[in-house]
């Protein structure tokens, strides 16, 4: 009975002191223990490099979104440098594949405004508040902050330039809702993104605290592509220039790396494993997105670099010439679904001159041959004869670039539980390419012997023939382009700055449906209808055509 009478006196006591405790207000209050708002997080330097890390993984899945979404590697397909693999008519069709709710148009859009501009304009909202002044070590780290995220920012509005043509230009947080975009004129965008750029220029490091970090050369970089588009060739250059003349960057003329002491090239060693970034001795790269393995058996989801999924041919549907399986999935090839098959133009046409003589076209930077993989086959090893049907010389084999080739993680026996992504690194911005921009802003110039000089800064390092000021033409400087950044450069895009994207689809495509598909209006990407219906305070006019 005592125990019974001390426990009740101890429950009543209790709930007599939460009685108590109600009676004032800050009982109600809650704490809460963790807390990820702006607020809280923009409140010191490492919060802000807390939000500098979300827009770099946001920049990454340019690429690294799933298949049903992505649009990196439609960037390629349907253009002068590659098809479609498969033969799906809405695929290869202009007028179904670019559609206002097409999953691809819509992803970017809001990959750009939802992701890119939203977490960069917060950065420089908040960095920009003179209540937060006394965070910062130094006005120069502030900027520097300021100017990596007005580094996408501008990046982004570039994309969204080169795709969408006339877009709304967000320079800004919103705390309220806002329902009536206006869509900018191209320039306008463009040279918003040149305003931020310069900035960035001004203010980023000239080396980066950490490996995939943006640096000054990368705003010079593209800074450079922008000033083209706004025909500003001086400035364009100059800022080249900046890159080229640093003494921070240098084309890679000797054999490094992971592999350096295995059988390859100079050229094939930038695309190893390991070699992307300048850690690795690589003095040629300046913007680099960085991946990682942290799934077993390769990259699955959304988070892997999938160019050898895309562009990779799907061998392991081969059958040998019994009739029989003739491959497996081997990571040394990895898993590819043959979404992006080159066309003859990449393949063939660009090499005829210099066949084999330039390093780009070499056993070690274009697989032409492959070999049974099964060893069950009794063709095992043998190589793989020519194929005719279309499935087969269309999407299972067919040759490719090797720089796609990488670390696929530890593979699974049954191939389908296996996405065929890897987790090397990727190349953005490399030095070849600010060559050739700058080549572009000198022929453009008419100045025809500077451009030869720089192009043939990068067919030295190839060992390919030197060109001669007279050859310089806009579609040289592309077949250069191709020569040296397949499956790197958003080979739309780039078509799209110079205007070339309908005639030469027209002409090197190898999908007859989608030669004869393509029209002048599909050099823009339309407006995703969502965001025209969101738009409800304002008409948002859709892109002429569609």
């Amino acid at each position: 009975m005592n125990t019974y009478i001390k426990r009740l006196s101890i429950m009543l006591v209790t709930a007599l002191t939460l009685l108590l405790q109600a009676c004032h207000k800050d009982f109600l209050e809650e704490v809460p223990l963790s807390d990820y708002s702006n607020e809280s997080v923009l409140t010191s330097e490492a919060g802000f490099n807390t939000f500098i890390t979300a827009l770099h993984k946001a920049a990454r899945d340019e690429m690294a979104a799933r298949d049903g979404s992505t649009y990196f590697y439609i960037m390629q397909t349907s253009t002068d440098v590659a098809s479609f693999g498969n033969s799906s008519v809405s695929s290869n069709n202009y007028a179904t594949l670019l559609t206002p709710t097409a999953n691809a148009v819509g992803y970017v859009w809001s990959w750009a405004y939802n992701d890119m501009l939203l977490i960069s304009n917060t950065i420089i909202d908040y960095a920009e508040r003179p209540e937060l002044a006394h965070i910062w070590s130094s006005e120069k780290a502030k900027n520097a902050v300021i100017a990596e995220a007005k580094f996408f920012r501008a990046y982004t509005h570039n994309v969204l330039a080169n795709l969408y043509g006339d877009v709304p230009i967000i320079d800004r947080i919103y705390t309220s809702p806002k329902n009536d975009f206006e869509r900018s004129p191209r320039a306008d965008v463009l040279d918003f993104a040149r305003q931020d750029l310069e900035y960035a220029s001004q203010w980023l490091p000239e080396l980066a605290p950490k490996e995939g970090r943006i640096v000054k050369a990368a705003a010079d970089h593209l800074l450079a592509e922008v000033y083209i588009s706004l025909q500003q060739y001086d400035k364009a250059i100059q800022s080249a220039d900046r890159v080229i003349n640093s003494g921070l960057y240098k084309l890679m003329t000797d054999r490094f790396g992971t592999e350096k002491n295995k059988p390859g090239d100079v050229f094939s060693d930038l695309f190893r494993d390991g070699n992307q970034n300048r850690n690795s001795g690589n003095l040629e790269s300046i913007y680099v997105w960085q991946f990682e393995d942290i799934t077993v058996g390769g990259q699955g989801g959304s988070n892997g670099n999938n160019r050898l999924r895309n562009w990779g041919p799907w061998y392991e549907r081969l059958t040998d010439p019994a009739g029989r399986s003739g491959m497996v999935v081997v990571d040394s090839l990895g898993r590819g679904t043959g979404q992006v098959r080159p066309n003859p133009y990449f393949i063939y046409d660009i090499w005829a001159s210099d066949w084999d003589k330039d390093m780009r076209n070499s056993v070690y930077n274009i697989r032409r041959q492959l070999r049974y993989t099964n060893p069950a086959s009794t063709y095992f090893g043998q190589v793989v004869g020519p194929r005719t049907t279309e499935i087969d010389t269309m999407q299972n084999i067919y040759p490719y670039p090797r720089k796609i080739e990488g670390n696929v993680g530890a593979l699974t026996n049954t191939s389908t539980s296996w996405s065929g992504r890897t987790f090397q690194d990727f190349m953005v911005y490399r030095l070849a390419e600010t060559y050739l921009l700058r080549a572009e802003a000198y022929f453009r110039k008419n100045d025809l012997e500077n451009a030869a000089k720089d192009i043939n800064i990068v067919r030295a390092r190839a060992h390919a023939t030197p060109v001669d000021p007279s050859q310089v033409t806009e579609d040289y400087i592309l077949d250069e382009r191709a020569r040296e950044l397949i499956t790197e450069e958003p080979r739309r895009r780039t078509l799209v700055r110079m205007g070339r994207l309908v005639d030469r689809v027209k002409k090197y495509c190898i999908r007859a449906l989608t030669r004869n598909s393509i029209a002048e209006y599909h050099r823009w990407w339309p407006i995703p209808q969502s965001a025209i219906d969101a738009n409800s305070g304002k008409v948002m006019e859709q892109t002429e055509g569609y």
